[in-house]
């Protein structure tokens, strides 16, 4: 009979629920920990560490494993872990003897242990930090370690990916590493030289998904990594098995083989079947697609610093008694007006009377009394003190990032948008500004936002975006720069079509109704060009639709 360990142990002074956070220490549910060490442990002379053993719900199921695994039974299995904090260590040596094992923990800071190859499986659960606090000579350490495996992490790594590396090189040839990680692995462009890594050294790697949450508390998606044969690499492609949650474990699949286009590149993609990514493959291959880099640059917007104080409204100006020359056009904070394919001046008037924050102030070299008396009032309630102002020469003065001529909403329920910024209007860090390039303006500002309403591109957005707390699907000007957009030839070819359209998906949109505007661009831009067939249409909507439902599902499972 396994010893089933409780998820916390008895509460110390020193091991609150704050601390723990605070030291990315979230405990492991045991239907995890069983499955992980099922899968690692193929032999009773298994040696095994767990290199973060927190209280040791790993090496309890180690020992459960082992003891499975041999016919005497008196067998007392000896497990070794790492762990930094020593009441933890204590709880997890209790644990496993407990448990009917012996429990070698070392407390230490495991980026100072240096590594010795000489265990055949290393499971855990590593500490989960993000880069805001994975500051000082703990950040120092982390990068140090990882480097000595030819690793180079940049300043936005979070803990795991030094962790994971680190872990690694524990291992014999041959080792086998299983590891609950963010789901970050798969998205994130700093984890680039860690998905590298792991195809480069390991004869196989197998990757399982949820569907919903694990680690609620955590406020992130995991996934489990199982990499076999270290130093037997590199390796292809890698294995993608699905779960609806921890429970679902033990009636996993075989999974499905993925091979990335580059190991090193976002792994969204072992999420999409191939029948709905080959469509966009082949387009892109023939250059009917492109990405948003060829028709432009993407920037971040505006930082004011406070932007309660800096946007007005219509009526805040007239309240205040503000000049013109003191005030910028200005897209409101936020994108919920982004909706629709432009973003006129008449729109922005309108706006306006809604009470939105339609102007930035912006006073000259010389403000008026009423500016300066605006000035002063900011001061007497510490505006100035914000840090984004404290550090300007002139703190009300906002730093100006010119009008783009399309806007890119960057915070998206549903999928990105790009509006046609016809208003000229200065816009927020809350959105990207997109500038085209010379030669794309005229066809872009017309008709780039009308044929990005394609199934295609839809897709794509789930793929090189990441999704964020409540579902949201996040995207960064980097990624921005690599969303699959329909080239500058294929839009000027399909520019008739598309214009008898434009009123229509309008129509459509201000209505709500995306899927139904995707689906005349689709017929305009795509299959009346036989650039995809019908049924290749459906399986790419199926594709994208399973991926949104996928962001919803972790946000819903995780409240």
């Amino acid at each position: 009979m396994f010893y089933v360990a409780p998820l916390t142990p008895a509460f110390h002074p020193d091991d609150s629920a704050h601390t723990r956070k605070a030291r990315g220490a979230f405990f492991t549910p045991d239907d995890v920990t069983q499955f992980i060490s099922t899968w690692a442990i193929a032999s009773v002379n298994d040696k095994v560490l767990e290199p973060s053993a927190g209280d040791a719900a790993f090496l309890v199921s180690a020992v459960n494993r082992l003891q499975e695994l041999s016919s005497d039974p008196t067998f007392e299995p000896v497990v070794e872990g790492i762990e930094i904090h020593e009441y933890s260590a204590r709880v997890g040596r209790k644990r496993v003897r407990e448990a009917g094992g012996k429990a070698h923990v070392r407390v230490s800071d495991f980026f100072l242990v240096d590594p010795e190859p000489s265990y055949d499986v290393v499971i855990g659960n590593p500490p989960f930090v993000r880069y805001q606090d994975w500051t000082g000579e703990a950040r120092t350490r982390s990068r140090a370690a990882a480097l000595r495996a030819g690793v180079a992490l940049t300043g936005l790594a979070s803990s795991w990916a030094a962790f994971t590396v680190h872990s690694a090189l524990f291992l014999k040839e041959g080792g086998r590493l299983g590891l609950v990680l963010p789901a970050e692995l798969l998205s994130v462009n700093y984890a680039a030289p860690v998905r590298q890594f792991l195809f480069s050294h390991f004869k196989s790697v197998e990757l399982v998904l949820f569907e919903e949450q694990i680690f609620p508390e955590a406020e992130a998606d995991v996934v489990l990594l199982l990499a076999d044969g270290y130093r037997m690499g590199p390796t292809d492609h890698a294995v993608i098995r699905q779960a609806k949650n921890a429970t679902d474990l033990p009636s996993l699949g075989t999974g499905q083989p993925w091979t990335p286009p580059d190991p090193a590149g976002k792994w969204t993609g072992s999420l999409v079947p191939p029948e709905g990514i080959a469509p966009l493959r082949r387009l892109v291959q023939s250059e009917a697609f492109t990405n948003l880099e060829t028709w432009g640059d993407t920037t971040l917007g505006m930082v004011t610093g406070a932007n309660h104080y800096f946007t007005l409204s219509p009526h805040d100006v007239e309240k205040v008694g503000l000049q013109p020359n003191e005030l910028l056009r200005l897209s409101p904070p936020g994108s919920s007006h982004l909706r629709g394919l432009v973003l006129s001046t008449a729109m922005l008037n309108r706006l306006g009377r809604e009470g939105k924050s339609t102007y930035l102030f912006y006073p000259g070299e010389n403000p008026s009394a009423e500016a300066r008396a605006y000035i002063e009032a900011g001061e007497k309630t510490g505006v100035e003190k914000a840090y984004k102002c404290r550090v300007r020469r002139i703190w009300y003065r906002v730093p100006l990032v010119k009008p783009a001529d399309l806007l890119l909403t960057c915070m998206n329920a549903d999928t990105p948008r790009l509006t046609t910024n016809l208003a000229h209007a200065y816009h927020l860090n809350s959105i990207h500004g997109v500038y085209l390039a010379p030669e794309h303006q005229e066809i872009g500002k017309e008709l780039l936002p009308l044929a990005s309403l394609n199934s295609l591109t839809l897709l794509n957005a789930e793929m090189v975006g990441r999704a964020y707390g409540g579902g949201i699907l996040k995207l960064e000007p980097r990624e921005a720069d690599v969303w699959a957009m329909p080239a500058p030839s294929l839009v000027k070819s399909r520019a008739p079509a598309l214009r008898k359209i434009r009123t229509a998906v309008t129509r459509k949109l201000k209505t709500g109704n995306l899927l139904e505007a995707v689906e005349l661009v689709d017929q305009a831009l795509l299959i009346d060009s036989r650039k995809v067939g019908t049924r290749q249409i459906s399986h790419v909507r199926q594709a994208r639709t399973d991926l949104a439902a996928r962001r919803t599902t972790r946000a819903n499972s995780g409240r």
